[in-house]
């Protein structure tokens, strides 16, 4: 059984609280602000140790990359009974004009746990680019994707513009729906939802690091 301080353990039920509540691990910026500590460094030096501790995995280059290992896990993720598993498909580049779950965007499906997100998701789609890299979705990552047709202001979506699909956090106000990156790199989109071809394709539950 893994040894931790109670700093390490309140930082560790933070990472599965914002796991649990919002499908992504929490920044070092966001575990400063929530325990008081004077910078994001001291949030780091934490988050380091509970790694050489095995309760956590820490992915290099990304604010969000952190993942919960071992009896930290969520509960029995590493033995969960092949009955308990769920198949969902994996959509890779949508073609033009065809619904997102349309045969010709499959690209493969996995058997995943359906624990390991906040909410049951319908689809994996891959992430394309780097405009939402500093919420921690990188380029290559799976989106788990939950099919809605609604959105709170600051949800994670995807949406379709025309022929094109996208990921970025969702932001309306009145009829003026914009679309907001998580990269200073990369511009809002605005989308009027009655002039232009829009619609959402669902919500972000989770996330699959393409290197686990």
């Amino acid at each position: 059984m893994i040894k931790l301080t109670a700093r390490q353990e309140q930082i560790l039920n933070l990472i599965k609280d914002a796991i649990e509540n919002t499908g992504f691990p929490p920044t070092r910026a966001e575990i400063a602000n929530e325990l008081g500590f004077k910078s994001a460094n001291a949030a780091e030096e934490h988050l380091q140790a509970l790694a050489r501790k095995g309760a956590i995995e820490i992915a290099a280059g990304t604010s969000r990359g952190i993942r919960l290992l071992g009896v930290h896990a969520e509960p029995a993720a590493s033995k969960v009974p092949v009955s308990l598993m769920m198949s969902l498909p994996l959509i890779g580049r949508v073609a033009a004009g065809s619904p997102i779950l349309a045969q010709e965007n499959l690209e493969t499906s996995y058997s995943v746990d359906p624990a390991m997100f906040s909410s049951k998701p319908d689809y994996l789609l891959k992430v394309r680019g780097e405009s939402m890299r500093d919420a921690g979705i990188m380029d290559g990552d799976l989106l788990a994707v939950k099919k809605v047709d609604s959105a709170k202001n600051g949800q994670i979506v995807v949406a379709r513009i025309g022929n094109d699909v996208t990921v970025k956090r969702y932001r309306k106000t009145g009829s003026l729906v914009e679309l907001l990156p998580e990269n200073p790199d990369f511009k809002i989109i605005k989308v009027d939802p009655e002039a232009d071809e829009f619609a959402l394709e669902g919500l972000a539950v989770g996330l699959m690091r393409s290197w686990h």
